[in-house]
Protein backbone atom coordinates (compact mmCIF):
# COMPACT_ATOMS: atom_id res chain seq x y z
CA UNK A 1 0.00 0.00 0.00
CA UNK A 2 1.51 3.32 -1.05
CA UNK A 3 2.21 5.95 1.58
CA UNK A 4 0.52 9.36 1.27
CA UNK A 5 4.08 10.76 1.23
CA UNK A 6 4.86 9.02 -2.05
CA UNK A 7 4.44 10.67 -5.46
CA UNK A 8 2.99 8.85 -8.44
CA UNK A 9 5.11 5.67 -8.51
CA UNK A 10 5.51 5.96 -12.29
CA UNK A 11 7.14 9.40 -12.04
CA UNK A 12 10.85 10.10 -11.73
CA UNK A 13 11.78 13.08 -9.61
CA UNK A 14 14.97 15.19 -9.34
CA UNK A 15 17.62 13.48 -7.25
CA UNK A 16 19.88 15.14 -4.64
CA UNK A 17 22.94 14.07 -6.65
CA UNK A 18 22.13 16.64 -9.35
CA UNK A 19 20.67 16.93 -12.85
CA UNK A 20 22.26 13.75 -14.20
CA UNK A 21 20.33 11.62 -11.69
CA UNK A 22 16.66 11.08 -10.96
CA UNK A 23 14.79 8.99 -8.43
CA UNK A 24 11.61 6.96 -8.34
CA UNK A 25 10.00 5.78 -5.11
CA UNK A 26 8.78 2.19 -5.09
CA UNK A 27 5.98 1.80 -2.51
CA UNK A 28 5.85 -1.59 -0.80
CA UNK A 29 3.42 -3.41 1.49
CA UNK A 30 3.26 -2.19 5.08
CA UNK A 31 5.32 -3.91 7.75
CA UNK A 32 5.61 -3.83 11.56
CA UNK A 33 6.46 -0.12 11.48
CA UNK A 34 3.84 0.99 8.97
CA UNK A 35 4.20 2.11 5.36
CA UNK A 36 7.37 1.11 3.51
CA UNK A 37 9.13 2.14 0.31
CA UNK A 38 12.38 1.61 -1.55
CA UNK A 39 13.89 4.19 -3.91
CA UNK A 40 15.35 3.57 -7.35
CA UNK A 41 17.96 6.02 -8.69
CA UNK A 42 18.58 6.25 -12.43
CA UNK A 43 21.56 7.79 -14.23
CA UNK A 44 20.16 9.93 -17.02
CA UNK A 45 23.27 9.79 -19.21
CA UNK A 46 23.25 6.01 -19.46
CA UNK A 47 23.60 4.62 -23.01
CA UNK A 48 20.64 3.22 -24.92
CA UNK A 49 21.78 -0.33 -24.21
CA UNK A 50 20.16 -3.60 -23.21
CA UNK A 51 22.78 -4.21 -20.50
CA UNK A 52 22.13 -2.72 -17.07
CA UNK A 53 23.55 -2.84 -13.57
CA UNK A 54 21.63 -2.39 -10.32
CA UNK A 55 23.83 -1.34 -7.40
CA UNK A 56 22.83 -2.05 -3.78
CA UNK A 57 24.55 -0.17 -0.93
CA UNK A 58 25.81 -1.52 2.38
CA UNK A 59 24.86 -1.06 6.05
CA UNK A 60 24.72 2.54 7.35
CA UNK A 61 24.84 3.63 3.74
CA UNK A 62 23.01 4.84 0.63
CA UNK A 63 23.91 5.50 -3.01
CA UNK A 64 26.00 8.65 -3.60
CA UNK A 65 28.85 7.52 -5.87
CA UNK A 66 28.44 9.58 -9.04
CA UNK A 67 31.63 8.19 -10.57
CA UNK A 68 30.27 4.64 -10.32
CA UNK A 69 27.41 5.63 -12.62
CA UNK A 70 29.73 7.29 -15.13
CA UNK A 71 32.07 4.28 -15.16
CA UNK A 72 29.29 1.80 -15.90
CA UNK A 73 27.79 4.10 -18.54
CA UNK A 74 31.19 4.48 -20.22
CA UNK A 75 31.38 0.69 -20.45
CA UNK A 76 27.99 0.30 -22.09
CA UNK A 77 25.67 -0.28 -19.14
CA UNK A 78 22.53 1.50 -18.06
CA UNK A 79 23.10 2.40 -14.43
CA UNK A 80 20.62 2.14 -11.58
CA UNK A 81 21.05 2.12 -7.80
CA UNK A 82 18.62 1.10 -5.08
CA UNK A 83 18.23 2.67 -1.66
CA UNK A 84 16.67 -0.21 0.27
CA UNK A 85 13.76 0.33 2.65
CA UNK A 86 14.68 2.36 5.74
CA UNK A 87 17.89 3.67 4.18
CA UNK A 88 18.78 6.98 2.57
CA UNK A 89 16.17 8.37 0.19
CA UNK A 90 13.70 5.64 1.13
CA UNK A 91 13.49 6.23 4.88
CA UNK A 92 10.21 7.59 6.26
CA UNK A 93 9.69 9.56 9.47
CA UNK A 94 8.06 6.72 11.40
CA UNK A 95 10.87 4.25 10.63
CA UNK A 96 14.05 3.33 12.48
CA UNK A 97 16.99 3.26 10.07
CA UNK A 98 17.99 -0.24 8.90
CA UNK A 99 15.32 -1.88 11.09
CA UNK A 100 14.78 -5.31 9.57
CA UNK A 101 13.86 -8.70 11.04
CA UNK A 102 14.53 -10.91 8.04
CA UNK A 103 16.75 -10.19 5.04
CA UNK A 104 14.01 -11.55 2.78
CA UNK A 105 12.12 -8.29 3.48
CA UNK A 106 14.48 -6.68 0.97
CA UNK A 107 13.51 -9.09 -1.79
CA UNK A 108 10.34 -7.11 -2.56
CA UNK A 109 12.50 -3.99 -3.02
CA UNK A 110 14.75 -5.83 -5.46
CA UNK A 111 11.78 -7.38 -7.28
CA UNK A 112 10.24 -3.94 -7.81
CA UNK A 113 13.49 -2.35 -8.95
CA UNK A 114 14.27 -5.15 -11.42
CA UNK A 115 10.73 -4.98 -12.83
CA UNK A 116 11.25 -1.29 -13.63
CA UNK A 117 14.69 -1.89 -15.14
CA UNK A 118 13.41 -4.63 -17.43
CA UNK A 119 10.35 -2.57 -18.39
CA UNK A 120 12.73 0.19 -19.45
CA UNK A 121 14.44 -2.09 -21.96
CA UNK A 122 17.22 -3.96 -20.19
CA UNK A 123 17.47 -7.67 -20.95
CA UNK A 124 20.90 -8.42 -19.42
CA UNK A 125 20.97 -7.33 -15.78
CA UNK A 126 23.90 -7.48 -13.38
CA UNK A 127 23.41 -7.06 -9.64
CA UNK A 128 26.19 -5.32 -7.72
CA UNK A 129 26.32 -5.06 -3.93
CA UNK A 130 28.63 -3.65 -1.29
CA UNK A 131 29.11 -5.24 2.16
CA UNK A 132 25.62 -6.00 3.56
CA UNK A 133 24.28 -5.31 0.09
CA UNK A 134 26.60 -8.05 -1.19
CA UNK A 135 25.16 -10.48 1.34
CA UNK A 136 21.58 -9.53 0.45
CA UNK A 137 21.95 -9.86 -3.32
CA UNK A 138 23.74 -13.20 -2.98
CA UNK A 139 20.83 -14.61 -0.98
CA UNK A 140 18.37 -12.99 -3.38
CA UNK A 141 20.02 -14.64 -6.39
CA UNK A 142 19.60 -18.00 -4.67
CA UNK A 143 15.96 -17.36 -3.75
CA UNK A 144 14.99 -15.87 -7.13
CA UNK A 145 16.40 -17.99 -9.96
CA UNK A 146 13.51 -16.72 -12.09
CA UNK A 147 15.03 -13.22 -11.91
CA UNK A 148 17.42 -14.44 -14.65
CA UNK A 149 20.34 -12.35 -13.48
CA UNK A 150 23.39 -12.30 -15.74
CA UNK A 151 26.01 -11.99 -12.98
CA UNK A 152 26.80 -10.70 -9.49
CA UNK A 153 29.54 -8.22 -8.58
CA UNK A 154 30.31 -8.21 -4.85
CA UNK A 155 32.39 -5.45 -3.27
CA UNK A 156 33.71 -6.59 0.14
CA UNK A 157 30.61 -8.68 0.94
CA UNK A 158 29.58 -9.05 4.60
CA UNK A 159 29.78 -12.81 5.11
CA UNK A 160 30.86 -12.87 8.77
CA UNK A 161 31.28 -10.61 11.80
CA UNK A 162 34.60 -8.91 12.41
CA UNK A 163 34.77 -8.76 16.20
CA UNK A 164 37.14 -9.78 18.98
CA UNK A 165 36.52 -13.31 20.29
CA UNK A 166 35.14 -12.09 23.62
CA UNK A 167 32.42 -10.07 21.89
CA UNK A 168 31.48 -13.01 19.71
CA UNK A 169 30.69 -15.07 22.81
CA UNK A 170 27.39 -13.22 23.28
CA UNK A 171 26.31 -13.37 19.62
CA UNK A 172 24.42 -16.72 19.78
CA UNK A 173 22.41 -15.57 22.79
CA UNK A 174 21.54 -12.20 21.28
CA UNK A 175 20.67 -13.87 17.97
CA UNK A 176 18.19 -16.11 19.78
CA UNK A 177 16.73 -13.14 21.63
CA UNK A 178 16.16 -11.47 18.27
CA UNK A 179 13.31 -13.88 17.55
CA UNK A 180 11.48 -12.89 20.75
CA UNK A 181 12.63 -9.31 21.26
CA UNK A 182 13.48 -7.97 17.78
CA UNK A 183 13.40 -4.33 18.93
CA UNK A 184 15.91 -4.87 21.74
CA UNK A 185 18.62 -2.26 21.21
CA UNK A 186 22.20 -3.44 21.24
CA UNK A 187 25.21 -1.47 22.42
CA UNK A 188 27.21 0.06 19.58
CA UNK A 189 30.36 -1.93 18.80
CA UNK A 190 31.62 0.09 15.83
CA UNK A 191 33.65 3.27 16.21
CA UNK A 192 33.38 6.30 13.94
CA UNK A 193 36.84 5.67 12.47
CA UNK A 194 35.62 4.29 9.14
CA UNK A 195 33.25 7.21 8.66
CA UNK A 196 36.02 9.65 9.44
CA UNK A 197 38.25 7.96 6.85
CA UNK A 198 35.65 8.66 4.14
CA UNK A 199 34.04 12.07 4.60
CA UNK A 200 35.96 15.12 3.46
CA UNK A 201 34.95 17.06 6.57
CA UNK A 202 37.20 14.69 8.55
CA UNK A 203 40.00 12.55 7.04
CA UNK A 204 38.45 11.51 3.72
CA UNK A 205 37.81 12.74 0.20
CA UNK A 206 34.07 12.17 -0.22
CA UNK A 207 31.03 14.38 0.30
CA UNK A 208 27.72 12.78 1.23
CA UNK A 209 24.73 13.33 3.52
CA UNK A 210 25.80 12.59 7.10
CA UNK A 211 22.14 12.28 8.11
CA UNK A 212 21.86 9.25 5.82
CA UNK A 213 25.38 7.91 6.40
CA UNK A 214 26.58 9.11 9.81
CA UNK A 215 30.13 8.51 11.02
CA UNK A 216 28.85 6.73 14.11
CA UNK A 217 26.52 4.09 12.72
CA UNK A 218 22.80 3.89 13.43
CA UNK A 219 21.80 1.84 16.47
CA UNK A 220 21.13 -1.81 15.69
CA UNK A 221 18.72 -4.17 17.40
CA UNK A 222 18.54 -7.87 18.13
CA UNK A 223 16.19 -8.51 15.21
CA UNK A 224 18.72 -7.06 12.79
CA UNK A 225 21.54 -9.18 14.23
CA UNK A 226 19.40 -12.32 13.98
CA UNK A 227 18.58 -11.55 10.33
CA UNK A 228 22.25 -11.05 9.51
CA UNK A 229 23.39 -14.21 11.29
CA UNK A 230 20.73 -16.30 9.55
CA UNK A 231 22.05 -14.91 6.27
CA UNK A 232 25.60 -15.79 7.27
CA UNK A 233 24.44 -19.32 8.06
CA UNK A 234 23.08 -19.69 4.53
CA UNK A 235 26.39 -18.57 3.06
CA UNK A 236 28.28 -21.10 5.18
CA UNK A 237 25.97 -23.89 4.01
CA UNK A 238 26.54 -22.90 0.38
CA UNK A 239 24.24 -21.28 -2.18
CA UNK A 240 25.07 -23.30 -5.31
CA UNK A 241 24.54 -20.28 -7.55
CA UNK A 242 24.65 -21.10 -11.26
CA UNK A 243 25.54 -17.58 -12.44
CA UNK A 244 29.01 -15.99 -12.58
CA UNK A 245 30.04 -14.14 -9.42
CA UNK A 246 32.93 -11.71 -8.98
CA UNK A 247 34.07 -11.07 -5.40
CA UNK A 248 36.44 -8.16 -4.82
CA UNK A 249 38.06 -7.33 -1.49
CA UNK A 250 41.05 -5.48 -0.07
CA UNK A 251 44.34 -7.33 0.19
CA UNK A 252 44.44 -6.86 3.96
CA UNK A 253 42.56 -5.93 7.11
CA UNK A 254 43.74 -3.37 9.68
CA UNK A 255 42.55 -2.83 13.24
CA UNK A 256 43.41 -0.34 15.93
CA UNK A 257 41.89 2.01 18.48
CA UNK A 258 44.00 4.99 17.41
CA UNK A 259 43.96 6.55 13.97
CA UNK A 260 46.55 5.29 11.49
CA UNK A 261 47.14 6.35 7.90
CA UNK A 262 47.08 2.62 7.16
CA UNK A 263 43.29 2.85 7.50
CA UNK A 264 43.30 4.54 4.07
CA UNK A 265 44.84 1.39 2.55
CA UNK A 266 43.04 -1.45 4.36
CA UNK A 267 39.63 -2.84 5.21
CA UNK A 268 38.89 -1.76 8.79
CA UNK A 269 35.29 -3.03 8.81
CA UNK A 270 35.54 -6.70 7.79
CA UNK A 271 38.19 -9.42 7.96
CA UNK A 272 39.21 -10.09 4.36
CA UNK A 273 40.20 -13.64 5.34
CA UNK A 274 36.50 -14.36 5.97
CA UNK A 275 35.63 -13.11 2.50
CA UNK A 276 38.32 -15.27 0.86
CA UNK A 277 37.28 -18.37 2.81
CA UNK A 278 33.52 -18.07 2.31
CA UNK A 279 33.22 -16.75 -1.25
CA UNK A 280 33.78 -20.16 -2.92
CA UNK A 281 30.63 -21.38 -1.16
CA UNK A 282 28.51 -19.09 -3.34
CA UNK A 283 28.64 -21.38 -6.35
CA UNK A 284 30.75 -23.00 -9.04
CA UNK A 285 31.50 -19.87 -11.10
CA UNK A 286 33.08 -17.61 -8.48
CA UNK A 287 36.10 -15.41 -9.15
CA UNK A 288 37.78 -13.88 -6.08
CA UNK A 289 40.25 -11.03 -6.48
CA UNK A 290 42.13 -8.91 -3.93
CA UNK A 291 42.61 -5.22 -4.70
CA UNK A 292 45.90 -3.97 -3.31
CA UNK A 293 45.53 -0.94 -1.06
CA UNK A 294 41.74 -1.03 -1.09
CA UNK A 295 39.52 0.10 1.77
CA UNK A 296 36.27 -1.56 2.81
CA UNK A 297 34.30 0.09 0.02
CA UNK A 298 36.79 -0.46 -2.76
CA UNK A 299 35.14 2.17 -4.94
CA UNK A 300 35.82 4.83 -2.31
CA UNK A 301 39.55 4.01 -2.20
CA UNK A 302 42.37 6.23 -3.43
CA UNK A 303 42.08 7.08 -7.16
CA UNK A 304 44.65 4.56 -8.43
CA UNK A 305 43.16 1.78 -6.31
CA UNK A 306 39.67 2.70 -7.41
CA UNK A 307 40.76 2.56 -11.04
CA UNK A 308 42.20 -0.92 -10.49
CA UNK A 309 38.94 -2.10 -8.94
CA UNK A 310 36.86 -0.78 -11.84
CA UNK A 311 39.28 -2.32 -14.33
CA UNK A 312 38.85 -5.70 -12.62
CA UNK A 313 35.06 -5.38 -12.79
CA UNK A 314 34.78 -4.44 -16.45
CA UNK A 315 37.38 -6.89 -17.72
CA UNK A 316 35.55 -9.66 -15.87
CA UNK A 317 32.09 -8.56 -17.03
CA UNK A 318 33.19 -8.36 -20.64
CA UNK A 319 34.57 -11.90 -20.41
CA UNK A 320 31.66 -13.60 -18.64
CA UNK A 321 28.90 -11.79 -20.56
CA UNK A 322 30.57 -12.61 -23.87
CA UNK A 323 30.91 -16.27 -22.89
CA UNK A 324 27.28 -16.34 -21.81
CA UNK A 325 26.13 -14.73 -25.05
CA UNK A 326 28.10 -17.26 -27.09
CA UNK A 327 26.66 -20.14 -25.06
CA UNK A 328 23.12 -18.91 -25.70
CA UNK A 329 23.86 -18.61 -29.43
CA UNK A 330 25.12 -22.19 -29.58
CA UNK A 331 22.13 -23.41 -27.59
CA UNK A 332 19.66 -21.66 -29.90
CA UNK A 333 21.38 -22.34 -33.22
CA UNK A 334 23.43 -25.47 -32.71
CA UNK A 335 27.20 -25.88 -32.85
Amino acid sequence: MASSLDPDPDTYLPDPLGPNFELRHLPQSTDYEGSVRATLVRYRKSPAATRAVLYVHGFNDYFFQRDMATEYAAHGFRFYALDLRKYGRAILRHQRPNNVRDLTEYYDDLDAALAVIRAEGSTTVVLSGHSTGGLIISLYAKARPTAELAALVLNSPFFDLFQPWYRKLSVPLVTSLGALLPDLKLPASLSDTYGQSLHRAYRGQWDYDLAWKPNRVFTINAGWLRAIRLGHRQIRRGLDLQIPVLVLHSDRTAYGRKWSDDFHRSDIVLDVAHIRQLSPRLGSKVTVKAIEGGIHDLFLSAPAVRAAAYRAVFEWLELVLSLEQNARYVENNGA
